[in-house]
């Protein structure tokens, strides 16, 4: 690792680029970890946001060359809009079964696939902001962690006084998953980039509501089933 290039002003602009680009990342892991006992919640968080960090790192130094590649953002909405159903409508369902470890362990994995997810597009600014210095990368992502976890544990404050915020995390999650299905190569060859831009907004919507419209009904259909 060089520390030659290691600048102040670049290490700052890097953590504060994290700061901005990892506010959904501090809504999956307070969505993740709100399940877990008190006891485990900053534990939860603390290895949510870690695990998010070096998935970060890995990214940006060895897999920013892979966003150009048809089909993978298509897979990467898909797979996110089943973290966001999963993330509303697993709540409560069969904890008294679970044990501590196992939930606190379900919910560090889901954090890591939804960051490992959300992460195609971060790394690209974080490694403009990098450029050549890996010391400033990793110093930088890694100073990340108590504020994101910081973040963290307030929308988890938030998501217990207001449950309804569960739901519009979900929906966030769903509004990402359509934008990035919508920017996939493929797609973008095929209708063209203008047009690509003209539905991104629309796109957006579409995720949204397909996310809470079929959580919805999920969560209808296995209380009508329970009563």
């Amino acid at each position: 690792m060089d520390f030659s290039t290691l600048t102040w002003i670049g290490l700052l602009q890097v953590i504060w680029i994290n700061i901005i680009l990892s506010g959904d990342n501090a809504v999956v892991i307070a969505l993740a970890c709100r399940g877990l006992p008190d006891r485990q919640r900053l534990i939860g968080m603390v290895l949510g946001a870690g695990v998010a960090i070096a998935l970060r790192v890995i990214f940006t130094l060895f897999v920013a060359a892979l966003l150009d590649m048809p089909f993978l953002r298509l897979a990467g909405g898909l797979l996110l809009f089943w973290i966001a159903v999963k993330l509303v409508t697993d709540e409560g369902d069969g904890e008294g079964n679970v044990q501590s470890s196992d939930k606190l362990f379900h919910a560090v994995k889901t954090v890591a696939i939804a960051d490992a997810v959300m992460s195609l597009d971060n790394v690209l600014a974080i490694a403009a902001v990098a450029r050549d210095s890996k010391a400033m990368l990793v110093i930088g992502l890694v100073v990340s962690i108590p504020l994101i976890v910081a973040g963290a544990s307030l929308i988890m404050k938030l998501l217990e006084r207001l449950p309804i915020l569960v739901w519009a995390g979900a929906g966030l999650l769903g509004w990402l998953a359509g934008d990035m299905m919508l920017n996939d190569p493929f797609i973008r060859g095929q209708i063209g980039g203008e047009a690509v831009h003209r539905l991104e907004l629309p796109a957006e919507f579409v995720g949204a509501a397909f996310v809470i419209a079929l959580a919805y009904w999920i969560r209808r259909t296995r209380a009508a089933a329970a009563a």
